[in-house]
C-alpha cells in the first residue's frame, strides 16, 4: 500500500515537470512574438502585455524548480528535504500575480487619464492567440490545481493571462471598429479585479503554510474527534499540525491511554483514522497516568 502511494507521487510529479515544460516553451514562444509584434505596431500595449507574460514564464519555472527541490533526499542538515520550497514558491507566486495586476491597474489608469490611438485589428490578433496559448497552459494544470498550492498558482496565472488576453482581444475589436480607445483601460480594470478575487485565496492559504499555520483542507477538531473515536484512547492534548510541503500535512501529538499494553493497537487504528483526513506524518508521544513519555514514530 506505502508502495502503491509513492509510484502515484513519482507518476503525478513527472506528469505535472511535462506540462510545466510545454508550458515554458508555448509561453516563451509567445513572449518573443508578442515583443516582435509590438515594436512592429509601436503598441506599447502589447510590450507591456509581452512582459507581463514573460514573468509568468518566470513563475513557471520557479514553480517546476519547487517541485524538483521537493524530490530532493532529507540530510543532516535539512531532515525534510527541500519540501517546504514548494511552500515558499507558492507565496512568491501569489506576490508576483498581485505585482501584475498593480502594473495593470496603473497602465489602466494611465490609458485612461491619456487615451492615445492603436492598431485595433493588429491586437486583437495577437491577443487571440495569447487566448489560445495561455488556455492550453491553464488546462494543463487542471485537473491538480486543487492538490497543490504550486499548481493553483501555475493555474491561475494561465487563466488570468488568458482572461486579460480576452479582454484585449474584445478592445482590438471594439476600437478597430468604433475608435472607443478608452475601452482599453477600462477592460484592463476589470481583469485586474477579477485576477484579485481569484489570486487573494492563494495569498491567504500561502501565508498560512509559510508561518506553519494549519493547511486550509484540513479540519483540526475532525482530526481531533478521529483520534478521540479510537478505542482505548483518552485524551489528546499538545496537538500541532502544519505543511511540511504544498501536498504533505504532518502532526504531533501527546495522546493519554488507560492501558500501555494497548499502545501498539492504538497506534494503528490512530493511523489508519488519521490517513483517512490527509496526514501521512504523525509523530506520537503516548501516555498513562502512571508513565509519561513513552514515544513511538511512526515511519514516514
Amino acid at each position: 500500500m506505502e508502495q502503491h502511494h509513492h509510484d502515484h507521487h513519482h507518476h503525478e510529479i513527472t506528469s505535472l515537470n511535462k506540462a510545466f515544460i510545454i508550458g515554458i516553451t508555448l509561453n516563451l514562444a509567445f513572449v518573443v512574438a508578442e515583443f516582435a509584434a509590438g515594436f512592429w505596431y509601436n503598441s506599447l500595449g502589447l510590450l507591456s502585455d509581452a512582459g507581463h507574460n514573460l514573468g509568468d514564464v518566470a513563475s513557471l519555472v520557479l514553480a517546476m524548480l519547487a517541485f524538483r527541490l521537493a524530490k530532493v533526499h532529507p540530510t543532516a542538515s535539512y531532515t525534510y528535504g527541500y519540501k517546504k520550497s514548494t511552500v515558499l514558491v507558492s507565496l512568491l507566486n501569489a506576490v508576483i500575480l498581485l505585482v501584475a495586476v498593480g502594473i495593470i491597474i496603473a497602465e489602466s489608469i494611465t490609458k485612461l487619464l491619456h487615451p492615445r490611438p492603436v492598431e485595433g485589428d493588429a491586437i486583437a490578433w495577437v491577443a487571440g492567440i495569447g487566448v489560445v496559448i495561455n488556455a492550453v497552459t491553464a488546462w494543463l494544470f487542471m485537473k491538480d490545481k486543487d492538490k497543490d498550492l504550486n499548481v493553483k498558482g501555475a493555474y491561475l496565472h494561465m487563466a488570468a493571462d488568458a482572461l486579460v488576453s480576452v479582454g484585449v482581444v474584445i478592445s482590438g475589436i471594439v476600437i478597430a471598429h468604433t475608435g472607443w480607445y478608452i475601452i482599453d483601460p477600462v477592460i484592463g480594470l476589470v481583469i485586474a479585479l477579477v485576477i484579485i478575487y481569484s489570486t487573494w485565496g492563494l495569498l491567504r492559504d500561502s501565508l498560512r503554510l509559510s508561518l506553519d499555520g494549519v493547511p486550509s483542507g484540513t479540519d483540526i477538531e475532525k482530526v481531533e474527534k478521529a483520534m478521540h473515536a479510537v478505542e482505548g484512547v483518552r485524551g489528546v492534548h499538545h496537538l500541532h499540525i502544519w505543511a511540511i510541503s504544498t501536498t504533505e500535512t504532518a502532526l504531533t501529538a501527546h495522546v493519554s491511554i488507560d492501558d500501555l499494553s494497548e499502545m501498539e493497537r492504538i497506534k494503528q487504528e490512530l493511523k489508519h483514522e488519521l490517513q483517512h483526513v490527509g496526514i501521512h506524518h504523525a509523530t506520537l508521544e503516548f501516555e498513562t497516568s502512571e508513565i509519561k513519555g513513552e514515544s513511538l514514530c511512526w515511519p514516514d
